[in-house]
């Protein structure tokens, strides 16, 4: 067993206003599943799209959010699955910071909107 302690989890920005809290992932015991706590600030986001090689799962926790380009609006308690390939442009329609929680397929490969592919390393 590997317990993460959330005054432990690794945290990394990665744009001002955005914090990714390392969950799960191969580092921390899961060599299977990625999951990570996202906290979006009001206002932030909505910015240029990438892609993700694999379906992926957001759980909204707190706030109201928008996760793909003219996706629905979210709130606590919804969930959505992008499908590998699809946009995901995530935006903060809120007043309040966004918590969500998302979980993947470890070893996963993102594409930003450059061409640029990742694997970050909040997932690794």
């Amino acid at each position: 067993m590997y317990v993460i302690h959330a005054d432990e989890a690794p945290r990394f920005q990665l744009a001002p206003g955005v914090e990714f809290t390392g969950l799960a992932a191969p580092s921390r015991g899961s060599a299977g599943l990625c999951t990570w706590k996202l906290t979006v600030d009001p206002g932030v986001g909505g910015g240029e799209s990438h892609t993700i090689d694999r379906d992926e799962v957001f759980m909204v926790l707190t706030g109201t959010v928008q996760i793909t380009p003219d996706g629905d609006k979210l709130g606590p308690g919804d969930a959505v699955v992008v499908p590998a390939g699809e946009p995901i442009a995530l935006a903060n329609l809120g007043e309040e910071k966004a918590e969500l929680y998302v979980a993947i397929t470890a070893g996963f490969t993102g594409t930003m909107a450059d061409g640029t592919k990742v694997q970050p390393p909040w997932a690794q």
